[in-house]
């Protein structure tokens, strides 16, 4: 293998110009300085790459070391317990919120779910600005619609996380449900 230089890629890494300073903030505040620059890393690798696996990303990690273990690191970054939704991405999204919407404002948020090839992922996102920003997003183990349990399940955290704001629900034929419509306006949290 042939040793490059990375000075220049690193020293770029280090005056922040990779992510934006909110979600700097946040990430500093659960990482530490080699856990940062590795996030920081990975999401110029993800952008530049437009590619996910991580065979695919550890082959062009600028460390100087083996194939294998620039894998290996990766594998254990992703692993990471300071990497769950909660503890990183809730800061974050509720920063963004809180910077378009004031608190007592309604927030809408769309819920949905979709099938790429063997993956079933459900989500939840907040319409902002004509766009959907994922807040919460859970990979069902099966084939097909959600059931109430794993539709409460999903909207349970995110709901949390808005408190003090008027929640409007929006969402297609899938979640027509009956129960669903009850359960949110339990939770003062009315179907659109």
């Amino acid at each position: 293998m042939v040793k490059k230089d990375r000075s220049d890629f690193v020293n770029k890494t280090d005056e922040g110009k990779m992510l934006p300073q909110l979600y700097r903030y946040h990430l500093e505040s659960q990482l530490n300085s080699t856990q940062l620059l590795t996030i920081e890393v990975l999401v110029w690798l993800i952008q530049v790459h437009k590619q996910v696996r991580i065979e695919r990303l550890a082959a062009h990690f600028p460390l100087p070391i083996e194939f294998e273990s620039r894998r290996r690191h990766i594998q254990r970054f992703l692993q990471l317990p300071q990497l769950s939704v909660v503890l990183l991405w809730f800061p974050i999204i509720s920063a963004i919120i809180q910077s378009k919407i004031k608190l007592g404002k309604r927030v809408y948020l769309a819920i949905d779910r979709t099938q790429w090839k063997d993956k079933n992922l459900l989500m939840v996102a907040a319409i902002l600005e004509k766009r959907a920003i994922p807040i919460y997003w859970q990979f069902l183990e099966k084939q097909g619609a959600s059931n109430l349990a794993e539709q409460q399940a999903i909207l349970r955290p995110v709901i949390r996380l808005l408190q003090g704001y008027e929640i409007v629900v929006l969402a297609d034929r899938e979640f027509h449900s009956v129960e669903l419509a009850r359960w949110l306006c339990e939770k003062k949290r009315p179907p659109a």
